[in-house]
């Protein structure tokens, strides 16, 4: 399954589209500006969309100094067209109020995930040092360089495949104030090769302080992930931890019910699984005391005798 749809909220605000043509709309309190250009230019490959440039410059001529959250949506065509990366730097000093940023919230229909031409997102906390919120969606070129930044609180990644690289470079980075830590880690078709041994100092609980909900998503591998979470340190200090998205099974929710207690969390994320109905039950069962979210019960594939568990987000 690709993404289906737009994101209707981002940083606890409502999204509001930047029209293409006119003045912004109207809104009542503080929104999240989406902007996005979608266009196909078959000669234009690996060079910036012309339309996504020009308008994104006037938004931020016009309204650039005011813009607290921003969500960037199709940049021309993803396959063909690289991610802005470099304008939205360049343009860092004009938009001093911004503190949530969202690149690549994009459909299917206007771009599969994997195709998704981005580069190096670390560039963006370097050029926003007082950015607190980013989420980033990508697949080709998907890549991460270790940084220090004092007060990014939330970081997700969302992807079809998240390599090990990516992941030992969010790792390796010096993010003291992250409390909230998304990785989707994806399949092994789309280069999603990180393993739970890669998350090794992450489960330990040595890197960031602060964090307090952790989210393994999407994976493929979430059985083993499962197992890993079951003892891993970090947990003891989380109140949210989010396994969703991915291929969960019976065998990944025993090692759940039978690793360290979970009964200190606020909410437990299991939604798009393969758990058997009861299994699922016995997993709300033991955490009365916790918000846990065991919908989307999902079906094997079956192909040539053989059965496939299927991640949420792929192709």
């Amino acid at each position: 399954m690709a993404f289906g749809s737009h994101a209707r909220s981002f940083a606890g605000r409502p999204v509001v589209e930047v029209p293409e043509d006119g003045p912004l709309p109207e809104v009542d309190g503080p929104v999240s500006w989406r902007f996005s250009r979608w266009d196909f230019d078959d000669d234009a490959e690996d060079v910036l969309s012309e339309a996504f440039q020009v308008g994104f410059e006037q938004f931020v001529a016009q309204t650039g100094p005011t813009v607290e959250s921003l969500v960037v949506g199709a940049w021309g065509y993803a396959a063909f067209n690289p991610a802005p990366i470099a304008q939205l730097c360049e343009a860092a000093p004009r938009l001093p109020a911004l503190r949530a940023l969202f690149l690549g919230d994009m459909t299917g229909e206007e771009c599969e995930v994997s195709w998704m031409k981005v580069g190096d997102v670390s560039q963006l906390l370097a050029a926003f040092p007082s950015l607190e919120v980013l989420r980033v969606r990508g697949g080709e070129d998907f890549r991460f360089s270790p940084v220090r930044h004092p007060r990014l609180r939330e970081l997700a990644v969302e992807s079809g495949g998240l390599s090990r690289e990516f992941v030992g470079a969010v790792l390796d980075s010096d993010l003291p104030a992250l409390t909230d830590l998304e990785l989707w880690l994806g399949t092994s078709e789309y280069g999603g090769d990180a393993t739970p041994a890669d998350l090794a100092p992450l489960l330990a609980g040595e890197l960031f302080p602060q964090l307090t909900r952790l989210g393994l998503r999407n994976a493929e591998t979430a059985d083993e992930v499962a197992r890993a979470v079951a003892a891993a340190p970090v947990v003891r200090r989380l109140d949210r931890l989010d396994l969703s998205l991915g291929t969960l099974g019976d065998e990944g929710a025993a090692a759940l019910l039978a690793g360290q207690p979970l009964t200190h969390l606020a909410q437990l994320d299991l939604h798009h699984h393969f758990m058997s109905e009861e299994v699922a039950a016995s997993v709300v069962a033991a955490l009365p005391g916790v918000q846990v979210d065991v919908s989307e019960q999902e079906k094997p594939d079956e192909y040539d005798g053989e059965t496939y568990r299927y991640t949420a987000v792929s192709e």
